[in-house]
């Protein structure tokens, strides 16, 4: 078991905010990171065919790699479909990805506070639950961008992004109310970290961006089972995606987060099943 690797999910490079962190906490594990981008965005899907593809296409990951553990770095598919992964395969671990809103309610003095997500994850009965759970003194709005994730992608892979178009997408989260502003801005993407300075920059008011990536980082270091002494140097660790694409910018991203991008392609048979 040791020489298991972990296995990051998401559907393109924002689950790498998470491996980043992780890889912090976890410096001697290997690591299988695989992107969706066949499918991607996961918002342009009906919902029972993105839980249908998920479930279809983690029974060939879990069958190819046997990861020690699995981690769900994307918010749109945690609130969709992790409850189906667990029932699925219940002697595997997963771990999942949701919006702070629990934090984000413990940490705000104004009260006002907004969730910054995809419209997938605005409209999941899940991120309401959160808010209804962990949030009743405060006023939370949901801001569902179309656009977010995919400036991030094309930010990542070439070193540019329209600020203004940034701008646009955040404005909606900033509120007045009564004298008080909105002072906490809860990051329910893990595309959006990579875009935070550009969101720093054009926001009309300092707020705090709540990050998750380390908090799912250390859950899932935790229910890591214990190892004695060091770990075994096996396989480099790799990234693996859907498309079987991978271009010079990618494979060039990926090698500067240790990863060494693979040809073959990993498919589930839904991946027809779009929209």
């Amino acid at each position: 078991m040791t020489d298991q690797p972990i296995l990051m999910f998401d559907s393109g490079v924002g689950g790498l905010t998470v491996l980043r962190e992780a890889r912090v906490l976890m410096p001697d594990r290997r690591f299988v990171y695989v992107a969706d981008d066949a499918a991607f965005p996961f918002g342009a899907w009906e919902e029972p065919a993105l839980r249908t593809h998920i479930l279809e296409l983690f029974a060939r990951l879990l069958d190819r790699f046997s990861p020690v553990i699995s981690v769900i770095a994307c918010n749109t598919a945690s609130t969709l479909v992790i409850d189906a992964l667990r029932d699925r395969f219940p002697g595997h671990p997963f771990v999942g990805t949701v919006p702070a809103v629990k934090p984000a309610a413990e940490r705000t003095r104004s009260g006002l506070v907004s969730v910054l997500a995809t419209p997938g994850t605005v409209k999941r009965q899940y991120t309401r639950d959160l808010i209804s759970k962990w949030a009743q003194k405060c006023h939370v709005r949901l801001v569902g961008s179309d656009r977010l994730a995919g400036l991030a992608e094309a930010y990542m892979r070439e070193g540019f992004v329209d600020e203004e178009a940034v701008r646009a997408e955040i404005t909606p989260c900033f509120m007045e109310h009564d004298g008080r502003r909105t002072d906490i801005v809860v990051l329910a993407c893990t595309h959006y970290p990579f875009l935070v300075n550009r969101m720093r920059k054009t926001a009309p008011w300092p707020v705090d961006w709540i990050d998750p990536a380390e908090a799912i980082a250390r859950r899932a270091l935790s229910l890591l089972p214990p190892v004695d002494g060091a770990l075994p140097q096996g396989e480099p660790d790799i990234a693996v995606f859907t498309s079987g694409k991978a271009d010079f910018a990618v494979s060039r991203l990926m090698q500067g987060f240790g990863l060494v991008a693979e040809a073959s392609a990993v498919q589930a048979g839904s991946n027809t099943m779009r929209r």
